[in-house]
């Protein structure tokens, strides 16, 4: 399950998405999920496939009491997976018959996901501060692109492209220093989340912003504004082969009036935009491994993206049985 994005923690939708007493279906790198609160509010995930005849969990109902009952023959399954009430037979041995749930976290306005069913995490989400902490605004939208998860994130840790699609939003502020022979510098660091990358145009301090990447699928844009925060963060989340549900996040210290969200949140989704149209031309639609396309020294972030992702996540391909 989850090929090519298994075991890793991941934003899966915003957690707004999931009300109380509804199941709701997500497609998360292939596989089908239903998504439930509990009586508590608290979010569970299960496989959305009942183990007694294989119908969708996610057209059953929410009862009461917080379980996901199926909607064929009502079997009761709580947030772990367990079977609490199985209808016309007192005598099942209900320990015995189970979904297979998700773990599942809410933190900063987002649910996550642990990609692999039934299993405790090794560890907890690494979470970009600016979700959580405390005094901020946040604005917060997800849409859904049709391109494959690894070029929407390429894209977000790609810092050359900003001056030239991006010229009357955020690239504005770089196109007056641009000149035919401009020289842009890229640098990367590895970080134990994943690496941080900032780029200078022309050795100009005031021309950058720092990129950090935390894996598998998270940019955060660190905005210099001063004495203030200011982030922009991108979730690269993977429906299947072909979709991307792109999650953006809004984080500033100014400004902080619930009444100017719509304007910030205009502006996070006109850039959206300005990208969306390129990542989806992108051909093939998965990126390549580093040495199948050509690439010059500005490359530098999303080649380390493309390491990372037929190192740690693409399983290999089979190998060619040799004709006898």
């Amino acid at each position: 399950m989850f090929d090519g994005f298994a075991k890793v923690w991941t934003p899966v939708i915003l957690a707004t998405s999931l009300r109380r007493g509804r199941p709701l279906p997500v497609v998360l790198a292939g596989e089908k999920l239903v998504f439930f609160r509990g009586s508590n509010g608290q979010a569970h995930a299960l496989v959305d496939r009942c183990p007694h005849r294989g119908v969708s969990l996610s057209l059953g109902t929410v009862t009461s009491d917080g379980c996901l009952e199926c909607p064929f023959h009502a079997w009761k399954f709580d947030g772990s997976g367990a079977v609490t009430h199985v209808p016309l037979n007192p005598d099942a041995k209900r320990e015995r018959l189970f979904a297979r749930a998700i773990p599942v976290r809410e933190i900063g306005g987002v649910l996550w996901a642990w990609t692999e069913v039934t299993a405790t995490p090794p560890s907890e989400p690494i979470v970009p501060e600016a979700l959580t902490l405390p005094g901020l605004a946040r604005t917060y939208f997800q849409v859904e692109w049709n391109a494959h998860w690894s070029r929407a994130m390429e894209n977000m840790l790609d810092s050359p492209h900003v001056p030239f699609v991006h010229k009357s939003t955020i690239g504005r502020f770089m196109r007056p220093y641009l000149r035919p022979d401009s020289r842009m510098d890229v640098n990367w660091e590895d970080t134990p989340w994943g690496g941080t990358t900032r780029s200078m145009l022309d050795d100009r301090e005031d021309s950058g912003a720092d990129l950090h990447f935390y894996r598998p699928n998270m940019m955060a844009l660190n905005i210099p504004v001063p004495k203030q925060v200011f982030r922009m963060h991108a979730f690269c989340v993977p429906i299947d082969a072909s979709r991307t549900r792109m999650i953006i996040v809004g984080a500033r210290s100014f400004a902080t009036w619930r009444v100017l969200n719509p304007l910030f949140n205009w502006s996070n989704k006109r850039i959206a935009a300005e990208d969306r149209a390129i990542v989806e031309s992108s051909w093939p639609v998965e990126v390549p491994p580093p040495s199948e396309e050509t690439s010059v020294r500005t490359d530098r972030a999303t080649l380390q993206f493309r390491k990372y992702y037929y190192a740690q996540l693409k399983p290999p391909a089979p190998e060619q049985t040799r004709a006898a």
